[in-house]
Protein backbone atom coordinates (compact mmCIF):
# COMPACT_ATOMS: atom_id res chain seq x y z
CA UNK A 1 0.00 0.00 0.00
CA UNK A 2 3.15 2.24 -0.01
CA UNK A 3 2.89 3.22 -3.41
CA UNK A 4 -0.26 5.04 -2.51
CA UNK A 5 0.81 7.75 -0.18
CA UNK A 6 1.41 10.28 -2.41
CA UNK A 7 -2.23 9.93 -3.75
CA UNK A 8 -3.92 9.26 0.13
CA UNK A 9 -1.99 12.25 1.50
CA UNK A 10 -4.37 14.12 -1.08
CA UNK A 11 -8.11 12.81 0.44
CA UNK A 12 -9.75 14.81 3.00
CA UNK A 13 -9.90 11.21 5.09
CA UNK A 14 -6.02 11.93 6.46
CA UNK A 15 -5.69 15.29 6.03
CA UNK A 16 -3.03 16.27 9.03
CA UNK A 17 -2.44 12.33 9.59
CA UNK A 18 1.56 11.64 8.68
CA UNK A 19 2.86 9.05 6.28
CA UNK A 20 3.13 6.02 9.47
CA UNK A 21 0.03 6.92 10.38
CA UNK A 22 -1.74 5.94 7.69
CA UNK A 23 0.56 2.89 7.05
CA UNK A 24 -0.65 1.83 10.57
CA UNK A 25 -4.24 2.60 9.96
CA UNK A 26 -4.37 0.70 6.75
CA UNK A 27 -3.11 -2.02 8.55
CA UNK A 28 -5.67 -1.48 11.03
CA UNK A 29 -8.75 -1.28 8.79
CA UNK A 30 -7.43 -4.02 6.82
CA UNK A 31 -8.09 -2.17 3.86
CA UNK A 32 -9.08 -4.19 0.45
CA UNK A 33 -7.85 -3.22 -3.03
CA UNK A 34 -9.70 -3.62 -6.28
CA UNK A 35 -9.47 -3.17 -9.59
CA UNK A 36 -11.79 -1.85 -12.52
CA UNK A 37 -11.36 -2.44 -16.21
CA UNK A 38 -12.76 1.19 -18.30
CA UNK A 39 -16.23 1.15 -18.48
CA UNK A 40 -16.89 -1.20 -15.58
CA UNK A 41 -19.04 -0.73 -12.51
CA UNK A 42 -17.88 -0.05 -8.93
CA UNK A 43 -21.14 0.50 -8.03
CA UNK A 44 -25.12 -0.06 -9.11
CA UNK A 45 -27.66 1.57 -8.09
CA UNK A 46 -29.78 -0.69 -5.16
CA UNK A 47 -26.28 -1.55 -3.66
CA UNK A 48 -25.93 -1.50 -0.16
CA UNK A 49 -22.32 -0.32 0.87
CA UNK A 50 -20.04 -0.40 3.98
CA UNK A 51 -16.62 0.72 2.88
CA UNK A 52 -15.24 3.98 2.46
CA UNK A 53 -13.83 4.09 -0.95
CA UNK A 54 -10.80 5.71 -2.18
CA UNK A 55 -9.79 6.41 -5.82
CA UNK A 56 -6.02 5.86 -5.97
CA UNK A 57 -5.81 5.75 -9.50
CA UNK A 58 -7.89 6.41 -12.86
CA UNK A 59 -11.38 8.42 -12.99
CA UNK A 60 -15.38 7.33 -12.33
CA UNK A 61 -18.12 8.89 -13.16
CA UNK A 62 -20.98 8.60 -10.45
CA UNK A 63 -24.49 8.99 -12.51
CA UNK A 64 -28.33 7.94 -12.73
CA UNK A 65 -30.12 6.59 -15.98
CA UNK A 66 -33.86 6.65 -16.16
CA UNK A 67 -36.03 3.95 -17.42
CA UNK A 68 -35.39 5.62 -20.85
CA UNK A 69 -31.88 5.57 -20.65
CA UNK A 70 -31.67 9.40 -19.97
CA UNK A 71 -28.39 9.71 -18.33
CA UNK A 72 -28.34 12.33 -15.25
CA UNK A 73 -24.06 13.14 -13.63
CA UNK A 74 -23.64 13.69 -10.35
CA UNK A 75 -19.97 13.53 -10.23
CA UNK A 76 -16.23 12.99 -11.35
CA UNK A 77 -14.02 11.36 -9.19
CA UNK A 78 -10.25 11.59 -9.69
CA UNK A 79 -7.07 9.97 -7.73
CA UNK A 80 -7.09 11.59 -4.12
CA UNK A 81 -11.24 11.97 -3.84
CA UNK A 82 -13.05 9.89 -1.49
CA UNK A 83 -16.75 8.76 -2.58
CA UNK A 84 -19.63 7.04 -1.32
CA UNK A 85 -19.46 8.00 1.92
CA UNK A 86 -23.09 9.21 2.50
CA UNK A 87 -24.47 5.86 1.51
CA UNK A 88 -21.41 3.92 3.94
CA UNK A 89 -22.78 5.57 6.68
CA UNK A 90 -24.55 2.80 8.77
CA UNK A 91 -28.85 3.51 8.28
CA UNK A 92 -28.09 5.55 5.25
CA UNK A 93 -29.79 3.08 2.57
CA UNK A 94 -28.91 1.86 -0.75
CA UNK A 95 -27.29 3.66 -3.41
CA UNK A 96 -29.24 5.46 -5.39
CA UNK A 97 -26.23 6.02 -8.27
CA UNK A 98 -24.53 4.06 -10.67
CA UNK A 99 -20.26 4.66 -10.19
CA UNK A 100 -18.55 4.21 -13.33
CA UNK A 101 -14.84 3.85 -14.41
CA UNK A 102 -14.31 5.33 -17.63
CA UNK A 103 -10.67 4.43 -17.37
CA UNK A 104 -8.81 1.75 -15.54
CA UNK A 105 -8.89 1.94 -11.99
CA UNK A 106 -7.90 1.55 -8.93
CA UNK A 107 -9.75 1.94 -5.32
CA UNK A 108 -9.51 1.39 -2.11
CA UNK A 109 -12.14 0.30 0.62
CA UNK A 110 -12.10 1.14 4.42
CA UNK A 111 -14.53 -0.38 6.74
CA UNK A 112 -16.46 2.56 7.73
CA UNK A 113 -17.64 0.65 11.01
CA UNK A 114 -13.69 0.25 11.49
CA UNK A 115 -13.41 3.80 10.97
CA UNK A 116 -15.96 5.02 12.57
CA UNK A 117 -15.00 3.22 15.92
CA UNK A 118 -11.89 4.38 17.95
CA UNK A 119 -10.02 1.94 18.84
CA UNK A 120 -6.80 1.51 21.98
CA UNK A 121 -4.31 4.41 22.03
CA UNK A 122 -2.12 2.51 19.66
CA UNK A 123 -3.95 5.03 17.04
CA UNK A 124 -4.24 8.39 18.52
CA UNK A 125 -4.59 9.90 15.08
CA UNK A 126 -8.03 7.90 14.93
CA UNK A 127 -10.05 10.97 15.95
CA UNK A 128 -8.27 12.78 13.20
CA UNK A 129 -9.82 10.37 10.85
CA UNK A 130 -13.53 10.60 12.12
CA UNK A 131 -13.06 14.67 12.19
CA UNK A 132 -11.78 14.58 8.79
CA UNK A 133 -15.22 12.06 7.39
CA UNK A 134 -17.18 14.96 8.94
CA UNK A 135 -15.65 17.17 7.10
CA UNK A 136 -15.81 15.63 3.71
CA UNK A 137 -19.60 14.98 4.19
CA UNK A 138 -20.03 18.79 4.38
CA UNK A 139 -17.53 19.24 1.56
CA UNK A 140 -20.17 16.85 -0.53
CA UNK A 141 -23.04 18.48 0.65
CA UNK A 142 -21.92 22.15 -0.50
CA UNK A 143 -20.69 20.39 -3.69
CA UNK A 144 -24.74 19.48 -4.38
CA UNK A 145 -25.89 22.76 -2.90
CA UNK A 146 -23.52 24.13 -5.68
CA UNK A 147 -25.02 21.82 -8.42
CA UNK A 148 -28.26 23.04 -7.53
CA UNK A 149 -27.64 26.06 -7.72
CA UNK A 150 -26.79 25.50 -11.43
CA UNK A 151 -29.58 23.50 -12.54
CA UNK A 152 -31.67 26.02 -11.12
CA UNK A 153 -30.99 28.60 -14.01
CA UNK A 154 -33.61 28.50 -16.61
CA UNK A 155 -31.41 28.31 -20.22
CA UNK A 156 -28.41 26.50 -21.05
CA UNK A 157 -27.02 29.85 -21.11
CA UNK A 158 -27.43 30.50 -17.22
CA UNK A 159 -26.42 27.27 -16.58
CA UNK A 160 -23.03 27.31 -18.16
CA UNK A 161 -22.29 30.79 -16.86
CA UNK A 162 -23.19 29.31 -13.49
CA UNK A 163 -21.09 26.57 -13.97
CA UNK A 164 -18.26 28.05 -15.40
CA UNK A 165 -17.96 30.96 -12.66
CA UNK A 166 -18.23 28.28 -9.84
CA UNK A 167 -15.05 26.80 -11.79
CA UNK A 168 -13.31 29.95 -12.00
CA UNK A 169 -13.93 31.01 -8.17
CA UNK A 170 -12.93 27.03 -6.82
CA UNK A 171 -9.77 27.05 -8.95
CA UNK A 172 -9.13 30.74 -8.25
CA UNK A 173 -8.04 31.44 -11.91
CA UNK A 174 -10.08 32.88 -14.99
CA UNK A 175 -7.97 29.75 -17.39
CA UNK A 176 -8.57 26.57 -15.69
CA UNK A 177 -9.44 23.11 -16.80
CA UNK A 178 -13.09 21.20 -16.34
CA UNK A 179 -13.57 17.42 -15.30
CA UNK A 180 -15.83 16.81 -18.52
CA UNK A 181 -15.94 16.41 -22.09
CA UNK A 182 -18.27 17.63 -23.86
CA UNK A 183 -21.49 15.09 -23.50
CA UNK A 184 -20.60 14.55 -19.85
CA UNK A 185 -20.74 18.36 -19.24
CA UNK A 186 -24.11 18.48 -20.87
CA UNK A 187 -25.10 15.23 -18.76
CA UNK A 188 -24.04 17.17 -15.65
CA UNK A 189 -26.21 20.31 -16.33
CA UNK A 190 -29.40 18.88 -17.60
CA UNK A 191 -28.99 19.79 -20.98
CA UNK A 192 -28.86 18.58 -24.83
CA UNK A 193 -25.06 18.24 -26.13
CA UNK A 194 -26.00 20.42 -29.42
CA UNK A 195 -27.73 23.03 -27.94
CA UNK A 196 -24.63 23.51 -25.44
CA UNK A 197 -21.99 23.48 -27.72
CA UNK A 198 -23.95 25.98 -29.84
CA UNK A 199 -24.36 28.30 -26.77
CA UNK A 200 -20.63 27.86 -26.09
CA UNK A 201 -19.94 29.06 -29.53
CA UNK A 202 -22.03 32.05 -29.26
CA UNK A 203 -20.54 32.78 -26.23
CA UNK A 204 -17.32 32.93 -27.51
CA UNK A 205 -18.28 34.72 -30.92
CA UNK A 206 -19.53 37.43 -28.25
CA UNK A 207 -16.07 37.70 -26.45
CA UNK A 208 -17.41 36.53 -23.66
CA UNK A 209 -15.22 33.05 -23.25
CA UNK A 210 -12.97 30.89 -25.17
CA UNK A 211 -12.41 27.58 -24.86
CA UNK A 212 -10.46 24.17 -26.27
CA UNK A 213 -11.51 20.66 -25.67
CA UNK A 214 -12.18 20.81 -21.66
CA UNK A 215 -10.23 23.87 -20.58
CA UNK A 216 -11.16 27.29 -20.17
CA UNK A 217 -10.46 30.87 -19.75
CA UNK A 218 -13.38 33.52 -18.91
CA UNK A 219 -13.00 36.90 -20.61
CA UNK A 220 -13.41 40.44 -19.23
CA UNK A 221 -15.86 43.00 -20.73
CA UNK A 222 -13.55 44.46 -22.01
CA UNK A 223 -11.41 41.53 -23.82
CA UNK A 224 -11.82 40.61 -27.09
CA UNK A 225 -12.06 36.98 -28.20
CA UNK A 226 -8.73 35.39 -29.70
CA UNK A 227 -9.12 32.04 -31.28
Amino acid sequence: MEEYLPVLKQTILFSDVTDDEILSMIRCLGVKKKTYPAENYVFTAGETIEELTVLVRGALLVQRDDYWGNRSIINRILPGELFGEAYAIPGNGPMFHDVLATEDSTVLFFDVNKVMTVCSGTCPFHTRVIGNLLRALASKNRDLTRKIDHLAKRSTREKLIAYLSAESRKQNTPSFDIPFDRQQLADYLAVDRSAMSRELCRMKEEGMLRFRRSHFELLGKNQTNIT
